[in-house]
């Protein structure tokens, strides 16, 4: 390829990155509040949030997308730019399948430490920040690393609304040097890339969180001093 047609795949990568960074961003606060509320001890909250998941675990993704991009337009006058479009759409859909995910991991902590918060005194938000969640997240970041590839392969559905991420541009330049199979080779390859950089990083965090979890203090061995101030 020529090095025009290198910028573009480059100015591809650009978008690629840029879009899954903000979708993931809109997923992952998604994910904890629906999570969350899927936990609460009003069923009407738990409905609602209930109800949202599985809407949007049932519908596509690509239907989603066409539907902010274009039917938001004339339904309510939004007109969104494809970028901000896309990151809504991604980022409602996959958060629905996180917060699936925050909910697991609250409920699989021991029951015994809830009842120690209870004892305690402690508020249902204390009891949330200060005893749920630290035991919880660390347990959510290998789900989360798949559901981040998943939405990285999902960024590509945005180039239907001629938005020029690496799928767009990528076809672009078959289009223009009529040589599929060494496009999309370079184009699997650079997902692939992108894919295990984020597989890394989600396991040095996933180290990390887990890093002080479940150790026991140090033992500190206290002397006690001489009576009387010492022998004489």
């Amino acid at each position: 390829m020529t090095s025009g047609l290198w910028e573009l795949v480059l100015k591809g990568v650009w978008v690629t990155v840029q879009l899954l960074f903000f979708s993931a961003l809109l997923a992952t606060a998604v994910s904890f509040v629906v999570g969350i509320a899927r936990t609460h001890r009003l069923w009407i909250v738990r409905f609602l949030a209930g109800f949202y998941t599985e809407v949007f675990r049932g519908t596509s993704a690509l239907v989603m997308i066409f539907w902010v991009f274009f039917v938001l337009p004339t339904a309510f006058g939004w007109q969104l730019v494809p970028m901000w479009a896309g990151t809504l759409a991604l980022g409602l859909t996959y958060g629905a399948y996180g917060s699936e995910i925050v909910r697991g991991a609250l409920t699989a902590v021991d029951p015994a430490q809830k009842e120690g918060g209870i004892a305690l005194s402690f508020t249902p938000w204390q009891r949330m920040r200060l005893i749920l969640l630290p035991q919880a997240v660390p347990e959510m970041i290998p789900p989360f690393s798949n559901l981040l590839i998943e939405l990285l392969k999902g960024t590509a559905l945005v180039s239907v609304m001629g938005m020029g991420d690496l799928a767009f541009s990528g076809n672009l330049v078959r289009l223009a040097l009529q040589e599929s199979a060494e496009i999309y080779t370079y184009l699997l390859f650079i997902y692939f890339v992108i894919a295990f950089l984020l597989t890394r990083v989600m396991r040095g965090l996933e180290k990390q969180l887990k890093a002080g979890v479940g150790k026991q203090p140090e033992k500190r061995v206290v002397v006690p001093e001489p009576i009387g101030g010492g022998v004489r």
